[in-house]
């Protein structure tokens, strides 16, 4: 199954997309494509991104992390110097970089893909603190928002695939068929993005990185676009001291997961 998921991302690197300029003639989600849709939501560090990853490689599905594209926008705009607090400045700058996420061949540096923003890999980049400590407040522009749920809406036209994200389920694949909504304590939370940040640049303390998550929590909780709550459908999955595989195996036992199995 791995091999052919592998040729299924290369299918996809082949056609040398980036994102949100390509065109789906059909222009909306067909009743077929969203049976095959998953939206995982939830908060920083909930566990999303690798549950979001492991179980598209289990069903052959592609993998969106959505969260990267607001990542790499708000390095784009520390990188050319801009007031995070000028909103227009920000959405132009939106609407003009250029974002590609391809898979991470060849790397083994622990990455679920990679990033390019205008070109370059920003993969790790987007991960630091400062970015960490910007992204909510860019991501709660309407322009930035409307920019990037497009290029979203665009690929999840080809149906088969894993969306993650913070309103995937309630803004950007309301029709999808199964909304998972990743959770875990705050100070889990906390501890993991300490752990993955430790290793790759000067460290926040464990405190400071809480503080944080506890801020960005209110900012994305209580923004006027598209605050970050479950779907009224969804299902809740508690992350909090399980390993990703029984995680994985807790999703699996869904029943869309046998009536998928059934169609396919």
């Amino acid at each position: 199954m791995a091999a052919s998921y592998e040729s299924r991302i290369r299918c996809l690197e082949g056609l040398n997309l980036q994102i949100g300029f390509w065109h789906d003639p059909e222009g909306v989600l067909n009743s077929e494509k969203i049976k095959s849709v998953i939206a995982i939501d939830g908060p920083a560090a909930s566990g999303k991104s690798t549950i979001g990853r492991m179980l598209a490689n289990h069903l052959v599905f592609l993998f969106l992390d959505t969260g990267c594209m607001y990542r790499a926008v708000t390095l784009a705009v520390l990188q050319r110097g801009i007031d995070i607090d000028d909103e227009a400045a920000v959405v132009d700058l939106t609407e003009s970089v250029e974002l590609d996420i391809l898979p991470p061949w060849g790397k083994k540096d622990g990455r679920l893909y990679t990033v390019l923003l205008d070109g370059q890999d920003v993969t790790w980049d987007i991960r630091t603190s400062e970015v960490d400590s910007n992204v909510s407040q860019v991501s709660a522009y309407k322009g930035v928002r409307q920019n990037l749920v497009d290029r979203q809406r665009n690929l999840a036209k080809r149906g088969s695939v894993v969306v993650v994200g913070r309103d995937i389920g309630t803004v950007v694949l309301p029709e999808a068929p199964l909304k998972l909504y990743i959770i875990a304590s705050t100070e889990e939370r906390a501890y993991r993005r300490w752990i993955e940040q430790r290793n790759r640049e000067k460290s926040l303390t464990y405190d400071q990185i809480l503080a944080d998550m506890i801020r960005r929590d209110r900012i994305d909780g209580n923004r006027e676009h598209s605050p970050m709550r479950p779907a009224k459908d969804a299902v809740i999955i508690d992350t909090t001291g399980l390993s990703p595989e029984q995680i994985l195996d807790q999703i699996l036992t869904l029943d869309y997961f046998h009536a998928l199995g059934e169609s396919r």
